[in-house]
């Protein structure tokens, strides 16, 4: 039997808005696909599992704001491994404000800037006063995706304030292409970054029990032939019914 290391970053505060069921639901779609699944869980007070070792998968989910400056100085130490794992092409799947602690950095308010591990070129900016809430319909390789935003802060590509020389950086491309709704930022045509198997984007749900197509697509990633996932008559009918009234002009996305 196939065994699959998942790599789960600090769940004690990336934890927000229903998203641990991303891995949730990942773990028990190995397992019906007869493989076995295990789930490395690294507290913010230990060293990471992928400092030593190389995971299938590491993932990441929304936090809060404080948060978010607690999981950049914990992975700073490892910032250059991580740039190493992501051309490695192990799978990285971060959603939610997580994803900013991937860029230069964050600019706050107040004036303060907060700086990111400085991977990707792009930096969050934050205006704690007018929350963004939204739905949002995009398209992958194919496959339409449906999700939910909820954040306080947009990504900007290109933003250099406080950033590094560009040339340390790996490119930002992007994720899903917009259909209804925003990208990164409002007026960009893709939502999230992508890098080799890096996917990274604001959107919650959780994802992946939203999407079981998309689910499909990282099940292939982790060497599972013909994935079938989890509940998936229930979940495709559920897909369905959501996607249905996302493409229809009349639903309100805000």
């Amino acid at each position: 039997m196939a065994e699959t290391v998942l790599e789960y970053l600090y769940p004690e505060i990336s934890n927000l808005y229903g998203d641990p069921f991303n891995i949730k639901y990942l773990v028990k779609c190995l397992e019906v696909n007869n493989a076995t699944a295990v789930l490395n869980e690294d507290s913010l007070n230990e060293a990471p599992f992928f400092k030593d070792a190389v995971p299938d998968l590491i993932y990441m989910g929304p936090m809060t704001e404080h948060s978010q400056e607690l999981a950049i100085e914990r992975l700073m130490p490892y910032r250059e491994r991580i740039i190493e794992l992501i051309k490695s092409d192990v799978v990285f799947l971060i959603t939610g404000n997580a994803l900013e602690i991937f860029g230069h950095g964050i600019e706050c308010e107040d004036g303060r800037f907060i700086k990111g591990l400085d991977i990707f070129p792009f930096t969050g900016k934050r205006k704690m006063f007018d929350r963004y809430n939204s739905l949002f319909l995009g398209e992958f390789e194919g496959i339409k995706v449906v999700g939910n935003k909820s954040q306080f802060s947009h990504g900007y590509k290109d933003a250099f304030a406080g950033g590094s020389d560009e040339s340390k950086h790996l490119s930002a491309d992007g994720f899903i292409k917009v259909i209804r709704g925003d990208g990164l930022c409002p007026g960009e045509a893709y939502e999230g970054i992508r890098n080799h198997n890096f996917f990274g984007t604001y959107l919650l749900g959780p994802l992946l029990p939203l999407n079981p197509a998309l689910t499909a697509y990282f099940l292939k990633l982790l060497k599972i032939e013909d994935p079938v996932t989890a509940f998936e008559k229930e979940a495709v009918k559920a897909y369905e019914i959501r996607l249905a009234e996302f493409e229809n002009p009349k639903t309100e996305l805000k």
